[in-house]
């Protein structure tokens, strides 16, 4: 008997084809449902954080970038890959096997979500994760973490797909491609490396992942000292004009400028903002605004129209997206200044007293 098997392996298809007597392809199909098995077994324990793991010091650049030297020969041509670091990255303690397989995860995610092509960003970099970003993201230990985020121009995800992108089994995709773990698998790996995963997504603009991967650091060494925005280093006090679609995040930043001293208007799409800026008794120093929010305006042009009623406004624009994804041909036009999300209440200060003063 004469059995053939297709496959595809990062956009490429393959075909195997094998003689077999009768006994022998009863052996075969008892081999295949047992490696299916055992690899959803290896994914289920992945999720669990119950998988073995074999951590060392990684140097995430060195990893990142043979990483992305392989995907530039596997993923289409008509997807572009740009990978931007920083010559100073932390090592960290983690399964350089294991990273790498979640990295290929989320690029084949990202390929699939531009199925007309686009651009896939790997970026590395140092960050820190303080108290406040842990109150409100359970699990998450403050300190110095590395920060490797990937992110597409793809179709993008709505809030009710995010909810759920981390459950084993949930997929968006036909049946037969993929079995609904990938992400799953990213998420526990990350968790059971003491580590913290956030995905940001908008439909029809694209989805960045964020892993934050604890610094490693020798016994002696001790943490890098984030210092605080003393009182008299920050803004000059104004009032400024918050639009944010997401309730929770939008009340998160109110309450964070009030902190900082500054008077706050809140709106939640682009027309509410455009109705507080065109009426003349209500001061506003500057244009704090999303770029990307429902009702058909987005953060642009909510700015084009709001200076041409007070050309003399500021404008901040804030995003999930990373710097090189949020302006299409990359660079910003003068007086435009943004800010990436998440960002910490001291980053916010420091930004304010660029564009203030």
């Amino acid at each position: 008997m004469r059995i053939e098997r297709s496959f595809a392996v990062f956009g490429q298809r393959w075909t195997l084809a094998f003689d077999y007597s009768a006994g022998a392809v009863g052996e075969l199909r008892s081999l295949q449902a047992s490696l299916r098995g055992a690899e959803l077994t290896r994914q289920l324990l992945a999720f669990a954080r119950r998988q073995t793991l074999a951590p060392k010091l990684t140097d995430i650049n060195q990893l990142v970038a043979e990483m992305t030297r392989l995907l530039r020969r596997i993923l289409a041509e008509n997807i572009e890959i740009k990978l931007i670091t920083v010559p100073d990255v932390w090592p960290a303690m983690v399964d350089p096997a294991q990273l790498n397989s979640a990295i290929a995860n989320l690029a084949t995610n990202a390929r699939d979500a531009m199925p007309e092509g686009g651009r896939l960003t790997i970026e590395t970099r140092n960050t820190h994760l303080d108290a406040e970003f842990a109150a409100h993201n359970p699990d998450v230990a403050p300190g110095d973490y590395v920060l490797i985020e990937v992110s597409d121009t793809g179709i993008g995800m709505s809030r009710e797909t995010l909810a759920h992108v981390f459950e084993p089994f949930f997929t968006t995709k036909e049946v037969g491609r993929g079995t609904g773990l990938g992400l799953s698998m990213v998420f526990g790996f990350v968790k059971q490396s003491k580590g913290h995963v956030k995905i940001y997504s908008e439909l029809g603009h694209g989805t960045v992942v964020r892993l934050y991967l604890p610094r490693a650091m020798a016994e002696s060494a001790a943490p890098v000292a984030v210092a605080a925005v003393p009182p008299e280093a920050a803004a000059k006090r104004g009032s400024i004009l918050v639009v944010e679609d997401n309730a929770e995040v939008r009340n998160a930043v109110v309450r964070q400028l009030k902190e900082l001293g500054h008077t706050v208007l809140e709106a939640a799409n682009a027309e509410a903002a455009l109705a507080l800026l065109k009426n003349n008794d209500t001061m506003v120093d500057l244009l704090f605004t999303d770029l990307v929010m429902p009702g058909g305006m987005n953060g642009h042009e909510l700015a084009r129209a709001a200076l041409a009623e007070r050309p003399q406004l500021k404008v901040l624009f804030t995003s999930g997206y990373p710097g090189t994804v949020w302006n299409k041909d990359n660079t910003a036009k003068d007086g435009e200044h943004f800010l990436g999300k998440p960002y910490r209440k001291q980053d916010l200060a420091r930004k304010l007293q660029e564009i203030l003063g």
